[in-house]
Parts: C-alpha cells; structure tokens; sequence
C-alpha cells in the first residue's frame, strides 16, 4: 500500500503507471469518477470492457491517493463463478470480495476481468473496526463499509419520559444487510424523542425515577432479543454533574442485565484531556466509573472543528492524542474505541461567531471541491489533517477535511496505544479509500 500526494501538472494515467497499476483501478479506489463507477477489473477488447467510458474528476494539488498494489491477479475465464475463482485461488469469498468490492453489484463475472486475488503487504494493526449507521443510508455506501467492518452500531433508539423505546424508522434492511456480511448488530440507545431531538431531561428522569428505568430495561431486553441485537451502545451527552453518579450506574444496570444474555454494552465518551475538565458536556462524564461500568468506551475523538464554530480541523491528531493519553490514566486501554470522523465541513469566510454555520461535506466531496475549484490542498503536520481555500461566486471558503492520511494516523495512535479498535461516525457519506485502507492496514480476527 502506498499514499501518492498529487503534484502539479501529474496526470492519474501517470500516477497509475508509476505505480503499476491500472488508470481505471486508481480511479475507483479513489472514487474519481465524476458519474457511475466503471469496472476497474474491464480490460481493452474485452467482454468487460464493453460499457460506457467514465470520465475521471480533476486532481487537485496536494490530493492523497491511495494506491494498493496488486501481487497476484487472476484473469476470469469463461464459465468462472465467484465461489469457484475463490476456491481455486485458495482465499475466501469474503476476501474475493474485499479484494473487488465492485463485484457485490455484478451478478455474474465477465471473461477477460482481472480480479486482484492478494495485493502486496500485509495488514499489521490489531483493531477491530467498528462504525454507526442510520437505516437510510444508501446501500452501496454502506456495502464499502460493511466489507471492512466488524461491528455496526444501529443510530438510534430514542425513549419516552415514561421509558418506552422510540425505534428507528425502516431498520429491517440495515440490519439484513449487516447480517448478511457477517456484521454483530448493536443497537445504539440515545435520549432522542420522536421529533428527532436529543432531550437531555430524559435522561435525569431514567436516572431519577426508578419506575421509569425499570420500564427502559425491560423495553431494551425486548428489543435486543426481538431484532437480534448482539450489543448495545449508550450514547448520552450533557450529562447534568448533579447525575453523574446515577448514569453511571444506570449504565452498569444495562450491563449487567446485557451480560445475562451473552450481549455486550458500550458507552460513547466525550473527548475528555483531564478528570476536572469544565463545561456541560465533560463534567457529567465520569471516565473511570463508565469504563468500570461498561465491557468497551467509544471516545468521541471528533468535533474539534463543527458548525458553529471557527474554521479548524475536525480532529486533529494533537488533540485526538491527549484525549487517550488521559483516558488510559482512568480506563484501561483494551477497552477503548477510537472515533474516526467521517465527514468534512466547508466554513464561508470571514467567520462571524454567533452568525456563521459550516457546510457539512463528506471527505471525497471535500477533495472534488478542491479539484473543481483549483484549490491545492495543504497538509498541517500539527493537526495531520488536509486544508484548503478557495473562491467561488465572491465568497472565499476554506475547508478542512479527512483523507487516507489523516486516518493511517488514527488508526496508528490506536495501534500504538494498544486500544480495543477504531470506529466510524459515521456511515451516511461515501469515503471508499478509507475503508480500502482500513483493509490494508487492519489484521481480520476471523472471516466470514
């Protein structure tokens, strides 16, 4: 696996023959294409390649790349089916596909296609990757997720003050499709009403009124049993300080009734540095008592940069670092999760505290605004994160997003402190090189 930072004046035909690779694999690994994505396994003059062209989107300046590099490949004879190249190649069907994401969308394979059977290099970080997903994200964004992850935390179950469950709308077919790649379905419990909003006195009565998180427990043992839930995960913010005690216990409870029937609980941490940090979100979270209380922690390690506030990274590396050097004095670190951002925002420029709201992007739309755009993209070593302005209709912006960098970086901090794993939020907008490098670097703990 390699990262190419583009230069200026480099063409991605150039890029692809630096490295050997194909111009048609380059692209669809880093969702260049500008409209529906071409087969990169299509040959010239080949069964395959008989399709309509797919124009490539500009590159920008200082745009990362990711380029895998292929070591073996099997070119698919006629009559050749997905289990049999599979068998016959002596890797799994998962790997397969992996391997070839695009052919979870074509149902047979064409003669003259070139399948990558094992690129070079071998996955050397022990994670286990883990994301959260809302029931309406599109199906083939979540396929190039669903191919790397372990885990998928379902958002959200809200409740009601009474401590009735408030399910998410339409969670059959998320939960299939996870089933279906061998995914352990966690439901994620948040105190959402059925407006959609987050209520935090929901909480204070969960942990004030007996009767009420009597009813919330019993209503989550049904709902986890009924869907097939193997987890569940308590994401509760602004945790009132008065309360503090009593939603760490209010977790433990779930725990313990979880644990009864071989499921597991996690709870979503703020991005805490220190145990007396001040403010409404930090105060309530008690580090050691919840990570007592629950078998994993999810550190929110995102958020630094957010729409109201002015233009900086969204999680940079600096930061993301002190959160788990304070976490690992309080939980230990095989029970930690990492947060990876997955999205991006675009601030107009100047910013007006109290007026200004960034745009919310995703990381591959980041990069296609660059290059559409003629921005050249800078790296900050401090924040390890991608930046770049540009102008457009007399409105200069500036953005700052993710890219396989900045996540090879994460993804290295959590290996380098030994932590449980790394997980997304979240799945709603496409970044396949991402996960493509998440593969690489990643070791599997079992196939499916």
């Amino acid at each position: 696996m390699q990262i190419h930072v583009t230069q200026a004046g480099e063409t991605l035909a150039e890029i692809a023959e630096r490295y050997g690779v194909s111009e048609a694999r380059l692209r669809y690994d880093n969702q260049l294409a500008a409209g529906a994505g071409e087969n990169p396994a299509s040959q010239p003059g080949t069964e395959a390649a008989a399709q309509p062209e797919t124009k490539a989107a500009p590159l920008a300046v200082g745009q990362a790349l990711l380029v895998l590099e292929p070591e073996r490949i099997y070119t698919v004879q006629p009559g050749d089916t997905l289990f049999g190249v599979a068998e016959s190649q002596g890797i799994s069907l998962g790997q397969l596909f992996r391997n070839n994401s695009w052919l979870l969308g074509e149902p047979t394979l064409a003669a003259g296609e070139s399948l990558v059977i094992r690129y070079r290099g071998e996955p050397e970080f022990g994670l286990e990757l883990s994301g959260y997903g809302y029931p309406f994200t599109q199906t083939a964004i979540l396929q190039d997720a669903f191919l790397e992850l372990r885990e998928l935390q379902v958002f959200s179950y809200g409740f009601t003050p009474e401590g009735e469950l408030i399910p998410p709308r339409n969670e059959t077919a998320i939960l299939q499709q996870a089933r279906e790649f061998g995914l352990r379905p966690v439901l994620v419990l948040t105190p959402l009403g059925a407006d959609g909003k987050f209520d935090s006195g929901r909480i204070r009565t969960a942990v004030e009124n007996r009767a009420v998180q009597d009813r919330l427990l019993q209503r989550l043992e049904e709902a986890v049993e009924e869907k097939g839930y193997r987890g569940i995960d308590v994401d509760c913010e602004y945790i009132p300080v008065e309360i503090r005690d009593g939603y760490t216990a209010l977790v433990g409870r779930i725990r313990e009734q979880a644990a009864a029937s071989g499921r597991t609980v996690s709870v979503a941490l703020a991005p805490k540095t220190s145990r007396e940090q001040k403010g409404l979100l930090y105060e309530g979270m008690d580090y050691r008592g919840l990570g007592e209380a629950a078998d994993r922690v999810f550190l929110m390690t995102y958020e630094w940069g957010y729409t109201y506030g002015p233009p900086q990274a969204v999680a940079p590396l600096n930061k993301v670092r002190q959160v788990v050097e304070y976490a690992r004095t309080e939980i230990p670190p095989q029970k930690m999760v990492l947060g990876l951002a997955n999205y991006a925002y675009d601030w107009s420029l100047p910013f007006v505290k109290g007026e200004s709201a960034a745009l919310t992007v995703g990381n591959v739309e980041a990069a296609r605004i660059a290059a559409e755009n003629g921005a050249e993209i800078r790296w900050d070593g401090t924040a390890q994160s991608p930046t770049f302005t540009y102008r457009r209709a007399g409105v200069d912006h500036q953005v700052w997003f993710e890219d396989v960098r900045s996540w090879q970086a994460k993804l290295a901090l959590a290996q380098e402190y030994g932590l449980y794993g790394a997980g997304v939020w979240n799945l709603l907008r496409e970044f396949r090189p991402g996960w493509l490098l998440a593969g690489a670097l990643v070791k599997r703990s079992g196939e499916r």
